[in-house]
C-alpha cells in the first residue's frame, strides 16, 4: 500500500469583527501563498464560502505535492482550507476519517502560534502520522519545534526536496536544499485542486477576469527589502541581507505548456504572474509575452519599475498584459534607499506610472508603514506620495515582522549594516500582521 501523505492549509479563522452599526463579518487569515501572512475580515464565513476578496494560492505547497508524489510513489493530497473556507469542526471531521502517514504544515511568524496548537490537535486525530513543519517559521525556530511539539522533521526554505526526504524517513533539521534552475524546469506542474482552483483571487492589478490562475515564471529576487520573506527564507537563506540572493526562471517551454493545461483543466479566464518581481531580465520578458500573446486572456503580473526599459512594458501590454502591480515600500526617498534597501528612484517610478497609464494599462501600488526608524512625517510623505499618482489601486499595509528575514534579524541584532538607518527606537511598533498594524497606525497618520 502506498504511503499516504497530506499537504495541509488548515483553517485560520478569528472571532467576527463589528457592531450594532453594521453586519459582523468573520476575520481570518491567509497563510501559505502569502508573503506576508495575515488576518482581515472577509465575506465568508466557516463551511460558507463567498467569492471576492484576497485569497492566493498555495505556490509551495503546490509545487511539493506533485514533486513528492513523482519522486517517492506516495499517495499525495493538497487539502487546501484556507480556500475551502472551512470550519475547524470539519477539517478535523477529516482528519478522523482519512488516516495518513505524513502531514506536512507551512507556517510563518503571523499564524505561528494558532498553528502550533493545530498540529498539537491534530497529532490527537492521527497520534501515528509523523509531523513536518516547513515555512518561514523553521528559519529561527525549528529546533525549539521539534523539542516541543509533536513533530518528526522541519524543513527550511522551499521544500520540494526536503518532502522527498522527510517521507523517505529523515527527520530533524532538513536544510536548505533547493531546485536548481533545471530541476524546476523538468519538475511536475503544481497541483490545483478542482474543488477550489476557481477560487484563488487577488483583484489587484485592476482588469482581471475571474477566476484566474495564479503563477509563477520565476523564483527568486536579487533585491533585499528589509521586511520581505521569500527571497530571504524561502526561495534562499539571507536573513540579514548580507548574501547574495539569486534568481532561478521558469522557460518559455515549461511555461507554456503550464499555462495551457491550467487553460484546458479550469475555466481560468486571466492570468496572473505573482513572482517575487516578474520583470527580472528583458529576454525573460519577452518569453513570457510570447507566451501569452497567443493564449489571448488578459494577464497581470507583480513587477519592479525600474528593471526593463520602456519598450518591453510596451511589448507586455502588446501582448495582452492588463495590469501591474509595482512595490514602492514608501513615498520617501531616504526611507526606500536607507531603511528598507530597495534602491528605487522614485523619480523615476513616477515617470513609468504615467507612462503604463498612458499604454492603457492598471497600475497597483504597494506601500508599508511603521518601518523601523521610519518618523511620522516620513510615513506621511507616503501618504502624500500615493496622492499625487494616478493609481487605480493601492495597498496600505504595516511592517509585518516575520521569521528570516532582515527585520526579524534586526530584533536580535541591534543593527544591520546593508540597512544603515533601520533601527528599534521608541517610534518602531512591532508587529507580525501587517493589517493589525496598520489600523494601530491609522489615527497617527492623519495630517495635523
Amino acid at each position: 500500500m502506498a504511503v499516504k501523505v497530506l499537504f495541509s492549509n488548515p483553517p485560520w479563522w478569528e472571532k467576527p469583527e463589528g457592531g450594532w452599526r453594521r453586519k459582523k463579518r468573520w476575520r481570518a487569515g491567509v497563510r501559505a501563498g502569502s508573503r506576508w501572512p495575515f488576518t482581515e475580515t472577509i465575506k465568508s464565513s466557516p463551511d460558507d464560502f463567498v467569492f471576492g476578496g484576497y485569497l492566493p494560492y498555495p505556490f509551495f505547497m503546490g509545487y511539493a505535492a506533485t514533486y513528492a508524489a513523482e519522486k517517492t510513489g506516495a499517495a499525495v493530497e493538497l487539502r487546501d482550507s484556507i480556500a475551502l473556507r472551512e470550519s475547524y469542526d470539519r477539517y478535523f471531521e477529516h482528519l478522523g476519517r482519512d488516516r495518513y502517514d505524513f502531514i506536512f504544515f507551512e507556517s510563518a511568524t503571523p499564524s505561528w502560534e494558532h498553528d502550533a496548537g493545530l498540529i498539537e490537535r491534530a497529532h490527537r486525530a492521527q497520534p501515528d502520522a509523523r509531523i513536518v513543519v516547513t515555512g518561514p517559521i523553521t528559519t529561527t525556530q525549528a529546533q525549539e519545534i521539534l523539542d516541543t511539539l509533536p513533530v518528526t522533521a522541519c524543513i527550511r526554505g522551499e521544500y520540494e526536496k526536503g518532502s522527498v526526504r522527510a517521507i523517505s524517513g529523515e527527520t530533524g533539521i532538513i536544510d536548505y536544499d533547493l531546485l536548481t534552475e533545471e530541476e524546476m524546469n523538468a519538475a511536475p506542474f503544481p497541483h490545483f485542486d478542482p474543488q477550489c482552483a476557481d477560487r484563488y483571487w487577488d483583484a489587484n492589478p485592476r482588469g482581471q477576469v475571474a477566476p484566474h490562475a495564479q503563477v509563477w515564471s520565476s523564483r527568486g529576487c536579487p533585491f533585499k527589502c528589509i521586511f520581505c520573506v521569500w527571497p530571504a527564507a524561502m526561495t534562499g537563506n539571507d536573513p540579514d541581507g548580507t548574501g547574495r540572493r539569486t534568481v532561478r526562471h521558469y522557460g518559455k517551454d515549461y511555461m507554456e505548456a503550464m499555462i495551457r493545461e491550467l487553460l484546458d483543466r479550469h475555466p481560468f479566464e486571466s492570468i496572473y504572474f505573482d513572482d517575487d518581481t516578474f520583470n527580472l531580465g528583458r529576454r525573460h520578458v519577452e518569453n513570457m509575452c510570447e507566451v501569452m500573446a497567443p493564449l489571448d486572456v488578459p494577464w497581470t503580473a507583480m513587477c519592479r519599475a525600474d528593471t526593463i526599459k520602456l519598450e518591453t512594458w510596451k511589448l507586455m501590454r502588446e501582448s495582452g498584459c492588463v495590469g501591474v502591480k509595482l512595490g514602492f515600500e514608501s513615498g520617501n526617498q531616504y526611507v526606500v534607499d536607507k531603511i528598507v534597501n530597495k534602491h528605487l528612484d522614485l523619480d523615476y517610478g513616477r515617470e513609468v506610472v504615467h507612462y503604463l497609464k498612458q499604454l492603457g494599462m492598471s497600475v497597483h501600488g504597494t506601500f508599508t508603514y511603521g518601518l523601523p526608524g521610519e518618523t511620522r512625517e516620513q510615513m506621511l510623505d507616503t501618504k502624500r506620495f500615493i496622492e499625487s499618482l494616478p493609481f487605480d489601486t493601492y495597498q496600505e499595509s504595516g511592517t509585518a515582522e516575520i521569521e528570516g528575514t532582515p527585520l526579524h534579524t534586526l530584533r536580535s541584532e541591534g543593527r544591520l549594516g546593508a540597512y544603515e538607518a533601520a533601527r528599534l527606537d521608541e517610534n518602531y511598533e512591532r508587529g507580525v500582521d501587517g493589517s493589525k498594524k496598520y489600523q494601530s497606525l491609522v489615527a497617527g497618520l492623519r495630517e495635523d
